[in-house]
């Protein structure tokens, strides 16, 4: 007879493998980074972005289109300085637009 595997939660996969802990640790810290900066912005453009990942001292937001990607590109500088007061070692944020679904 052949046992099926039992199913976890995420949580439990996350505190068994320390890889996927440590993606889920980058992935919450990303989160927070983006809560952090919200108040920066202007309303219009805080629906839009997405926390992105982290990859040493460089963080990735992802925007939706070009146009909001060069008004954050304005609000960078206060942006880096805001998330350093706050505690994270940020020494840039790098902007990606998301590409839509293909027609």
């Amino acid at each position: 007879m052949n046992r099926r595997p039992q199913a976890m939660s995420l949580l439990q996969a996350s505190q068994e493998a320390p890889t996927l802990s440590r993606l889920m640790d980058l992935s919450n810290d990303s989160v927070a980074r983006l809560k952090a900066i919200q108040t920066l912005l202007p309303p219009t453009l805080r629906s839009g972005l997405q926390a992105g990942p982290i990859e040493g001292d460089s963080w990735c937001l992802l925007v939706p289109n070009n146009a909001v990607a060069a008004k954050m590109r304005q609000l960078l500088p206060a942006l880096l300085a805001h998330l350093r007061s706050k505690g994270w070692e940020v020494n840039a944020i790098r902007l990606k637009v998301q590409v839509g679904p293909a027609r």
